[in-house]
């Protein structure tokens, strides 16, 4: 389980609750969002992960202010027979990596094929579904590759000032 890419749509999901929380009035289009993964016995970080994401998901589900404005699911034991029921009914699929960094798999692909937009870097498979769909077909954002590596190196962003 990648927990990186856990924890920055985890803070995404705390903005879109005290966004909820400092105006419960206002016009939000009510949303779920799905978390996925299995934890190794061994890998503290992502039994930490899930543990926060766990009490993040219960603080919310249980705020009347929020309502159904904003859900949050755990998907413990995330496996194919799983996944065979959730990825048709995605509208979105958010892929998010250091570039360079990660090979996703090929869950994005399946995510894809069955009509929900990726929103992601430019990392693992989304190099090869931009390749073939077409980039206006794709949300890609972040740095590349070279980006990452020369920020390595210099600690500067290549056109950065």
């Amino acid at each position: 389980m990648s927990t990186k890419d856990k924890t920055m749509n985890l803070l995404h999901v705390i903005t879109l609750y005290n966004r909820i929380k400092n105006n419960p009035n206002g016009d939000f289009v009510p949303r779920t969002v799905f978390f996925g993964g299995k934890a190794a016995p061994g890998y503290m970080t992502a039994k930490l992960t899930v543990s926060l994401i766990c009490h993040v998901a219960n603080l919310i589900n249980s705020d009347p202010i929020v309502g159904d404005k904003l859900k949050v699911v755990f998907l413990a034991n995330y496996r194919c027979s799983l996944a065979e029921v959730i990825m048709p009914a995605a509208d979105l699929s958010e892929q998010i990596s250091l570039a360079g960094t990660e090979a996703s798999g090929t869950g994005n692909m399946k995510f894809m094929l069955n009509g929900a937009l990726t929103i992601g870097t430019l990392d693992g498979a989304n190099v090869e579904m931009r390749q073939e769909m077409g980039e206006e077909n794709i949300f890609i954002f972040g740095m590349k590759v070279n980006d990452v590596e020369q920020l390595g190196l210099t600690g500067t962003i290549p056109g950065s000032t």
